[in-house]
């Protein structure tokens, strides 16, 4: 909540503690640190504007291509598994936002866990939170 309120993505630091413990940081004080280093950073990020864009787009791309790796996991033969994977995969560039592109993935899967009846008592937090997510959207698109 803390990073919400400073205007930090959740989505963003929650991926890097995950960072953290795959590096092998497994105690509090790699979530620690980590939370130092994103208040020091908030110090200089005015002048990471002075940057150009165009400087940062190589990094980016690599960034992203190390990131596609663990798309070889996905069950691609799988509809249900296959577009919602897809789906948070292509909209988190489009939309420019990975919380949006995690949005639309997880409310694919639960509508095509729905409309297959595949859906189970256990899937209960999956429905309200694709609930929830649809509320945003609509809310969002009115204003």
């Amino acid at each position: 909540m803390a990073g919400a309120l400073a205007g930090t993505s959740t989505v963003v630091s929650y991926v890097e503690s995950a960072a953290g413990v795959q590096a092998g940081g497994r105690t509090g004080i790699t979530a620690i640190v980590t939370g130092l280093l994103f208040l020091l950073a908030m110090l200089v990020a005015p002048w990471a504007q002075l940057v150009p864009l165009a400087a940062t787009a190589p990094a980016l791309i690599l960034v992203g291509g190390l990131m596609m790796q663990p798309l070889v996991d996905v069950a691609w033969d799988d509809p249900e598994i296959a577009i919602p994977a897809f789906l948070t995969v292509a909209l988190i560039p489009l939309t420019f936002s990975i919380a949006n592109g995690l949005a639309f993935g997880i409310t694919a899967y639960a509508l095509l866990k729905l409309l297959r009846g595949k859906i189970t008592r256990t899937d209960w937090l999956l429905l309200v939170i694709s609930a929830l997510f649809v509320a945003r959207f609509v809310w969002l698109s009115a204003g």
